[in-house]
């Protein structure tokens, strides 16, 4: 029976199987809830009754399943997920039609879902909902904390003989290809006339073989299935959802978004391989020098530490990286984030959840009621949460966070704009470091290369550094699917606050004079950083041009 219960009430008093005295009498000892229920309850009036009163006024027949029994072919046109997921059993089929049972003759985005499922036509009958549940249990004996497991089994066949393989395959297909080439994101993009797929490859999409245009809507279906928190009936707003599938032997997690575009729904699927969180520094692509400063930053027993970059730079997994680094048993470390992507064992993490007042602030402010060592924030966002953490820093806790800004000097400026005082900022701000993300050239298939004089002019070489290089360039094997190419590396500053700096940042300095100052005290920016990595054969002079473009140097 439908949940508004306002509604129903209003129909049985129209038809005359209650009086507004019942109603208000039973309203008043119950509180008003469950109205329909309690009436039912108090023998006012028959479920049974309920159901015909509710299909006739929707133009559906009513049916006694108790008299119906469907037969294994019936049975097997729906799986135990979407049979319990829409609350409908199978009753008879003629004429090509099949004909469901329902509890809500008003549930429209059922009936608009399983017709989609079924590729056939469908006819909906309406049943008592008890009987609807005792047919569920009887028909698909499926407990509920299995629900997820039967995602494989939702088969929908493609309407050709030559196209026959199932929906299902081509999206395992799909996922595996994906986690296979190391793809961090997979785009499914609906085009006028095709369907695009897309995965971003060390930073770079790659179009792949895509399926043909007329499995757009089973394929997006099959995804939004595989999620469970997404409808598959409604195309209109976007939509969130997490999918968790084994692929060979390793499971991957997939964050899922659509978005509804002029030719159907965009999805992107992002690809959270929980093996970066064991990355080391040197992983992550620190040479010796500024991984000793970076740890140094790190063994700290408080202050700020922030890590700054545009988004997919790279910032969360350097921040898991030094979370890795420093969990050992004697030291409580709390996150808040937003999401929590990755779940990491010893470590307490805290989701954002604004729609019940967990905002980053509420959440800071309980932890540090749980007397963490460390606290990581997944951003600084605004003058509140910027002066918890910075207070937290103060009163003993190392603090790690992030920040939008593109080089590690105008993360002080960031600071003040947000309304943090310059004195407060100077005090708890141990270490700033920005980063950019390059590709790694692949080890498999470089060989030396030269530079070019545009790119000598460009990162301001001479010819002494070069008699030391050792430059290579990308050729390209299977590895790296001829790219060159294989995996990325960070490439960094980082700025350190000693006396002087924090004096000049009491003053109000620019960021212009603190970067003068930390380039005195030996600070290398991001391009001289990927400089040394070109020299050292792990990049090319491209990468380093093009990801520090704009950058000061």
């Amino acid at each position: 029976m439908p949940a508004n219960d306002d509604y129903v009430i209003e129909i049985l008093k129209d038809v005359g199987l209650v009086t507004q005295e019942q109603v208000q009498e039973l309203s008043g000892r119950t509180g008003g809830l469950h109205l329909v229920e309690n009436l039912v309850k108090e023998g006012l009036v028959s479920a049974e009754d309920i159901t015909r009163t509710l299909a006739s006024q929707n133009g559906m027949d009513y049916i006694d399943l108790a008299q119906v029994t469907p037969s294994p072919e019936l049975v097997g046109l729906l799986t135990p997920e979407i049979a319990r997921r829409y609350k409908t059993v199978p009753v008879s089929e003629h004429d090509g039609s099949v004909v469901l049972a329902v509890a809500d003759p008003m549930d429209f985005e059922a009936f608009d879902s399983i017709g989609f499922l079924l590729k056939r036509p469908v006819e909906f009958v309406c049943a008592v909902p008890s009987q609807i549940t005792e047919k569920l249990e009887r028909l698909y004996p499926l407990g509920f904390e299995e629900l997820g497991q039967t995602v494989g089994n939702v088969e929908v066949e493609e309407e050709t003989a030559e196209d026959n393989a199932p929906i299902i395959r081509l999206v395992s297909n799909l996922l595996a290809e994906a986690q296979n080439n190391r793809a961090s994101d997979i785009h499914i993009e609906p085009m006028e006339k095709r369907l695009r797929i897309r995965f971003r490859i060390d930073g770079n999409l790659q179009e792949v073989q895509s399926p043909p245009k007329k499995l757009q809507g089973a394929i997006i279906s099959r995804l939004k299935i595989m999620t469970a928190s997404m409808n598959i009936a409604e195309k209109r707003v976007p939509q969130d959802g997490r999918i968790q599938v084994k692929v060979g032997e390793k499971t991957i997690d997939l964050r899922v978004n659509s978005v509804p575009t002029v030719h159907g729904e965009s999805i992107v699927m992002r690809i959270l391989d929980k093996s970066s969180l064991m990355l080391g520094l040197p992983e992550l692509g620190f040479l010796s020098d500024d991984q000793a400063t970076f740890e140094k930053l790190v063994q700290m027993p408080d202050g700020i530490i922030l890590v700054t970059g545009p988004t997919g730079s790279g910032k969360t997994t350097t921040l898991y990286g030094c979370l890795n680094y420093m969990n050992k048993p004697d030291r409580k470390i709390i996150t808040v984030e937003e999401p929590v992507e990755y779940q990491m064992t010893g470590i307490n993490q805290v989701q954002v959840n604004s729609e019940v007042g967990m905002t980053f602030a509420a959440a800071l402010r309980a932890m540090l009621r749980q007397a963490p060592n460390i606290v990581m924030l997944g951003e600084i966002r605004d003058k509140e949460t910027a002066e918890i953490a910075i207070n937290a820093s103060l009163t003993g806790h190392l603090v790690l966070s992030t920040l939008h800004t593109n080089d590690a000097p105008a993360a002080v400026a960031r600071l003040v704009d947000i309304g943090v005082q310059p004195f407060l900022v100077s005090s708890a701000v141990r270490g700033i470091m920005a980063q950019r993300l390059v590709r790694k050239l692949c080890a498999n298939c470089k060989q030396p290369g030269q530079i070019t004089e545009y790119e000598m002019r460009s990162l301001n070489l001479d010819a002494a550094q070069l008699a030391k290089a050792n430059v290579m360039k990308p050729v390209g094997c299977e590895k790296c699917r001829g790219k060159g190419y294989r995996g990325r590396m960070g490439i960094f500053e980082i700025f350190v606050a000693d006396d002087e700096l924090r004096q000049m940042i009491n003053r109000n300095a620019t960021t212009l004079q603190l970067r003068h100052r930390t380039r005195e005290l030996g600070m290398r920016t991001l391009r001289e950083d990927g400089i040394r990595k070109v020299l050292a054969g792990l990049t090319t002079p491209e990468e380093v041009i093009s990801s520090t473009m704009g950058d000061d140097h």
